[in-house]
């Protein structure tokens, strides 16, 4: 037990006894301490520039409200596990947690919907929750509007309440400190000592004027320092793209109501926390009086840099995240609130301020290590509704490599570059901060012209004029559709005709997309793949270092393509890669996205300085290059008019890679397919991508060849059985669990995972990834609650309709004993959809068109 391996991220042995700094002592840094003395690290120094009783950071004045239900599976199990953790840090019989359940009120049709579906969210992730009647809110919360009917209904769930945030972090700091947690408040970090690329130490400074600057020497630093993260990030070359933003909250007068029946304490608070999303709002009761939260105003920036550390007299009343109180923006909140609460009308505003909160360009928190300095960790824009969560996640990282959530929508690595910068920063978490409470669609694109078309392949202008919906994702433009295929529309044989569907699901989505896969399975079809993120992997070192990360045997003879998974030290599935060999020491490797460069990244530079021989250079090429998705019963036929190269079978077989030549541009073809076609992925310059396009589009006239969006993509590749990283499975599951299990070479030993693996199969898995057919071809949309036996069992991954096989298509996480054919149940917006377990996959299961035979 003297040391852990941290396999995943690269670590050097970590020893039980190693400092471990953190930097911050609110309710992140001091639950992240606890954890972490719970799995036997004590030599632990939590430094914070503010007063340790009220650090004067966004955890000092938070409300405290927690609700759970989250449309992230992510999100929500951190609320879950902060609920249990606050429930459990207890003195004197007291917990630090108030568990009055928590109801969100409806006040028009689409509340109520969006409550339905969110209710589906609750029975996903495991929270229990119920929707209720208008009376039945009255009666759980009397003091809501009666006279108009205002009311249509709401979500109630009980575990939802008040966190007790301050005593939480005096207790927490109480028995880690005994534990041998040291704490050093009112000191300021002034830099962060880096020696080769890592992190070794911090520079701190007490805030007293005889206090000298000194240094702390660690190689684990974790940064819980709230919205005044990004300038510890600067202080480590590590950007943190967060930006604090004032958010208004007051508190009435007395309220006679309350006062009737509540001592002055927050303690005996007995009302559910209330949400009035309509316009904006959350209520919770202080004893006598209510707590008022506003999200409807203006976006109210702050650097961070400007404000002032909290002094040794820091109060409620005057602590840096604590901002004056703008009356004018909050007016609007007051009226709504006492309509919406007519007790209000006998209370008045006794106190009001705009506090700071951090919020990020996706929503998300940033959690783990910095892509740019080792040793560097982070965990910031971490709201109290997530903190015991987010800070168990963290620990588990640190001592075994893996957390149990999965963690790739928080992990700072998300980030694409043009994401990073200040200006889409400001402008995204801007238009998060508008949109909390709003009712957002899944495929819901950013609107604001300046953060949009900041990425865009080549072939973007004839996109354009062959009238493309654009949706965006990683800053990329992707065509979802194409206006000009409606021309094809009325020649659609009836078999692709797609069923009438709801309103929601018919949000971003065009009937077109069934005629471009009815064209894309019975003639050809261009799709833009550009956005794939592909990495160029070369040196004496490369085929060692694939080797060590994939499950698949990557170092076959040049011309190879390999599909294969990378997974983590616990067998989790990281990723899901294409390796292709394209020369004794060049490999072009399909990735997932910039977390899964950093990774590789990391691992070259770990074996590099294992054995200098071994260097390997991994270069990130997605800019510079572009591709095109050449597939469909014809595409040999129109990329044989513009190219003399033999494009054979026989020449290059299905999941080969072979350079190439088009109408004189150089390509790099590799014979794969998301799509179940013949076809290639044909990979130039960016330069020559235009070219390339207009070469293909006007050699394909003949065959009627069309662009493909990702509705038409997306249906295919489901029809096919075709996996989405990300979406379909995570590290939360392994490859037999994921149906990937075929993706494992037999016999390989050594890469990352094996050891986890070993023993396990499809037949010991209990949970499966299973495809679903909805037998009245209802489309859903994903994350909706599966039932087997009338309990909920599961949830959906990836959903649509099916053109080529005119069914409903959904892949869901269920139990093993969901056998196929067996019948189930999808809960989508409040009803029961039947649906039954398919066989897959559901079209050419004996992947006779895609090679071409």
């Amino acid at each position: 037990m003297g040391e852990i391996v941290n396999e995943e991220y690269g670590l050097d042995a970590i020893d039980l006894h190693q400092h471990v700094i953190i930097i911050g002592a609110g309710i992140v840094g001091v639950n992240l301490a606890d954890e972490l003395v719970s799995r036997g690290w004590t030599n632990i120094t939590v430094v914070e520039q503010g007063p340790l009783n009220l650090p004067g950071g966004s955890t000092s004045h938070a409300p405290g409200l927690v609700f759970q239900t989250n449309a992230s599976k992510a999100m929500t199990l951190f609320a879950k596990y902060t609920v249990e953790k606050l429930l459990s840090v207890q003195k004197d019989g007291q917990s630090c947690f108030n568990q009055v359940g928590g109801l969100e009120i409806a006040t028009t049709t689409e509340r109520m919907e969006e409550l339905k579906r969110k209710h589906g969210y609750a029975s996903s992730w495991g929270v229990d929750a119920s929707l209720i009647s208008r009376e039945e809110c009255l009666e759980r919360y009397p003091h809501l509007n009666k006279d108009n009917d205002m009311v249509l209904g709401g979500l109630h769930i009980p575990s939802d309440g008040l966190a007790l945030a301050a005593r939480a972090v005096d207790l927490l700091i109480e028995r880690t400190a005994a534990a041998g947690v040291k704490y050093l408040g009112m000191t300021t970090v002034t830099d962060i000592i880096k020696t080769n690329g890592r992190a070794t130490g911090v520079k701190i400074k007490p805030s007293k004027p005889e206090g000298e600057e000194t240094t702390l020497e660690s190689n684990i630093i974790i940064s819980c320092a709230g919205f005044w993260g990004v300038e510890l990030g600067q202080m480590a070359n590590t950007p943190i793209p967060l930006l604090p933003l004032a958010h208004q909250y007051v508190k009435t007068t007395v309220c006679p109501v309350l006062a009737e029946k509540n001592p002055q304490t927050s303690s005996s608070d007995s009302l559910p926390i209330l949400r009035y999303q309509d316009q904006d709002l959350y209520y919770r009761e202080h004893g006598d009086c209510y707590g008022i939260g506003y999200y409807g105003h203006k976006p109210m920036p702050v650097t961070a840099s400007t404000l002032p550390h909290a002094t040794e007299d820091c109060n409620h009343q005057n602590m840096p995240s604590r901002l004056a109180f703008t009356l004018e923006d909050f007016e609007p909140a007051w009226n709504y609130s006492k309509e919406f609460l007519p007790c209000l009308k006998d209370t008045e505003i006794a106190d009001g301020f705009n506090g700071i909160f951090s919020f990020t360009p996706d929503g998300g928190p940033i959690l783990g290590q910095s892509p740019q300095l080792e040793g560097f960790w982070v965990a910031e824009a971490v709201w109290v509704t997530h903190s015991a969560g987010v800070a168990r996640a963290m620990a588990e990282v640190l001592t075994t490599g893996v957390s149990t959530v999965d963690l790739g929508e928080c992990l700072p690595s998300r980030f694409e570059d043009v994401q990073l910068a200040p200006s889409y920063v400001k402008e995204t978490s801007e238009q998060n901060f508008n949109e909390v409470y709003d009712i957002l669609h899944p495929l819901q694109p950013r609107e604001r012209p300046s953060v949009r078309n900041l990425r865009t392949s080549p072939f973007f202008p004839r996109q354009k004029e062959l009238g493309a919906m654009f949706l965006e994702a990683g800053a990329w433009e992707r065509p979802m559709y194409f206006e000009s295929n409606r021309y094809w529309l009325p020649l659609l044989p009836e078999k692709y005709k797609p069923p009438v569907r709801d309103a929601w699901s018919s949000r971003y989505y065009s009937e077109v997309s069934a005629v471009e896969a009815w064209r894309t399975r019975e003639s050809v079809a261009m799709y833009d793949m550009t956005p794939l993120r592909r990495l160029e992997v070369t040196g004496p070192g490369a085929v060692e270092l694939l080797q060590s990360l994939c499950t698949g045997e990557v170092g076959r003879k040049p011309g190879a393509v390999t599909y294969t998974l990378m997974c983590n030290s616990a067998g989790g599935v990281r990723s899901d890669i294409t390796v292709a060999r394209v020369e004794q020491e060049l490999f072009q490797v399909g990735v997932n996205g910039p977390t899964d460069t950093a990774y590789v990244l990391g691992e070259a530079k770990k074996q590099r300085k294992k054995d200098p021989s071994k260097w390997v250079d991994v270069r990130d090429i997605t800019g510079h290059t572009c591709c095109i998705g050449l597939w469909g019963p014809r595409a040999r036929d129109v990329v044989t008019k513009v190219s003399l190269n033999d494009w054979s079978n026989k020449a290059m077989g299905y999941f080969r890679v072979k350079k190439m030549r088009i109408g004189g541009i150089s390509v790099t073809a590799m014979r794969v397919s998301y799509v179940g076609e013949l076809g290639w992925e044909l990979y130039t310059s960016a330069d020559t991508g235009l070219k390339l396009w207009d070469l293909l589009w006007t050699a394909g006239q003949e065959f009627g060849i069309i662009a493909g969006g990702r509705g038409a993509f997306n249906s295919l590749r489901l029809e096919k059985g075709y996996r989405a990283w990300g979406t379909d499975m995570t590290t939360e599951h392994d490859p037999y669990e994921a149906g990937v299990g075929f993706a494992i070479k037999k016999g390989k030993t050594g890469y990352v995972g094996a050891s986890a693996l070993e023993g396990r199969s499809a037949e010991t898995a209990s949970k499966k990834l299973r495809c679903l057919t909805i037998d009245d071809k209802s489309v859903v949309m994903g994350k909706e609650p599966v039932f087997v036996d009338g309990k909920p069992a599961g949830y959906v991954t990836s959903a649509a309709y099916g053109f080529t096989i005119e069914k409903s298509i959904a892949y869901a996480w269920l139990p093993s004993s969901a056998e196929e054919e067996s019948a189930v149940e999808i809960e989508y917006f409040g009803q029961r959809l039947p649906a039954t377990v398919s066989a897959e996959p559901l079209y050419d299961p004996e992947s006779k068109r895609v090679r071409g035979s």
